[in-house]
C-alpha cells in the first residue's frame, strides 16, 4: 500500500482511475486530478505548503514533488510527465510539459505549455521557460523551439503510455486509488 498520510489533519484527494506504487509516498495538501500515476518511490509531500496535479500526470519513479513552507506552493498542469529521479519543488508547470530523468525545477519558476525539460537539467529558481520550448544544462537555457512532432512524438506519446502503464497494475489489483 502507498503511504498516504495526513499533516495537520488534511489528507490527500485524488481523481477518478488514479495509480499510486505500492511505495509511493503522499502527504498532507495535495490534490490530483484524473488519470493520474505515482510511481515506485516518488515522494509528494504537501506538508509545508499545497501541491495541485492536473488530469494525466505521472510522477515517475523516485521523482519528488514538494513547496516551501509559507512561500511557495506547487502546481501542477495536465498532461505532464515528471521523469524517473525529477525534483519539482514550488513552482509552476503548465500543461503538456515533460520533465526529464533527473531534472531539477527550482522554487518560483513557471514551466510554459508544450515545454521540455532536458534530463538533467537545473531550471533555476524564479526562471520563466517559454511555452514551446526545450531547454537544457545547468543552469537550462532555451536549446530551441520544440518540434511538432516532439509534442505529439514525446509529450503526448510518454503521458499516454502511462496511463497504459498504470493499468497494468490496477489488472493485477496493487495500488488502485480512484
Amino acid at each position: 500500500m502507498p503511504l498516504l498520510l495526513p499533516v495537520k489533519g488534511v489528507l490527500p484527494v485524488f481523481g477518478e482511475n488514479c495509480y499510486l506504487a505500492p511505495n509511493a509516498t503522499i502527504v498532507g495538501d495535495v490534490t490530483m486530478g484524473d488519470d493520474c500515476s505515482i510511481w515506485f518511490n516518488a515522494v509528494v509531500r504537501g506538508d509545508v505548503n499545497s501541491i495541485h496535479i492536473g488530469n494525466k500526470v505521472n510522477i515517475q519513479d523516485g521523482a519528488v514533488i514538494h513547496c516551501t513552507y509559507q512561500k511557495t506552493k506547487t502546481v501542477i498542469g495536465n498532461n505532464v510527465s515528471i521523469g524517473h529521479n525529477a525534483i519539482v519543488h514550488g513552482c509552476t508547470v503548465h500543461d503538456n510539459v515533460l520533465i526529464g530523468m533527473g531534472a531539477i525545477v527550482m522554487d518560483n519558476a513557471e514551466i510554459g505549455s508544450h515545454s521540455i525539460i532536458a534530463a538533467g537539467a537545473v531550471v533555476l529558481e524564479g526562471t520563466k521557460v517559454e511555452a514551446g520550448a526545450i531547454y537544457a544544462g545547468v543552469p537550462a537555457r532555451k536549446i530551441k523551439n520544440v518540434p511538432e512532432e516532439l509534442i505529439s512524438g514525446e509529450i503526448n506519446r510518454i503521458a499516454n503510455n502511462y496511463l497504459m502503464y498504470s493499468s497494468w497494475f490496477k489488472e493485477e489489483g496493487e495500488g488502485k486509488k480512484g
